[in-house]
């Protein structure tokens, strides 16, 4: 599944919805934003390409027919490129080749970067909360402003947080993933319940 499922008109409006059915019980803010990639990557197209290349040259070698050794350096280099177009053009390849301590390290990187860039720092009781969707990760990452982070510790809502994040490991599913984005709803409204005169501050539709 690509980022356009996330990010398409009816994905927009489908993760819209949920925002606003939170948002209608808390006066948490909470901003979705969806990114095909939070890392490049290049060492693992680079290793592949060079374990393509490596095993092309042992076939110059070692294999019964007999090649031209003028051209085995040029093979060797379309070798090396061929892996490396291979490994950029196939994600789960890539992803399969990637540490995943990596890919977490860089999304939870990416998310925090992304919190400052949205000024998600900046509403009026602190209590914005940024969900990062990182696609090629397969990974979502929350980050909590000040105004929400002690009121909101506590097992259900990691628990909420660990299914956000199921639904995007074990295969992107957007609708699991709103399903996951509703559920901190009920819980952010027991310690922070939408005010009187609480103000929407933040976009609904997910940035993308």
């Amino acid at each position: 599944m690509g980022t356009s499922a996330f990010t398409d008109k009816a994905a927009k409006a489908e993760v819209a919805g949920a925002i606003r059915e939170i948002e209608r019980v808390t006066a948490a803010e909470v901003v979705v934003a969806v990114r095909a990639s939070s890392g490049h990557y290049r060492h693992t197209d680079y290793l592949v390409g060079f374990a393509l290349s490596f095993a092309a040259l042992l076939v110059f070698l070692f294999d019964s027919h007999e090649f031209s050794i003028d051209w085995m350096p040029l093979d060797s280099v379309f070798a090396f490129a061929i892996g490396t177009l291979l490994s950029a053009s196939v994600p789960p390849l890539r992803r399969t080749l990637t540490s995943s301590r990596l890919m977490r390290a860089n999304a939870r990187v990416a998310a925090r970067a992304t919190f400052v860039d949205l000024a998600i720092g900046r509403t009026s009781g602190r209590t914005g909360i940024l969900v990062y969707v990182s696609m090629f990760e397969r990974s979502v990452e929350v980050v909590a402003d000040v105004g929400i982070d002690a009121a909101v510790m506590g097992a259900p809502f990691t628990r909420a947080i660990a299914a956000l994040d199921a639904a995007l490991h074990r295969g992107p599913s957007l609708p699991r993933f709103a399903e996951a984005l509703r559920a901190l709803g009920p819980i952010l409204s027991h310690t922070l319940p939408r005010r009187a005169d609480d103000i929407n501050e933040l976009p609904d539709e997910p940035h993308a």
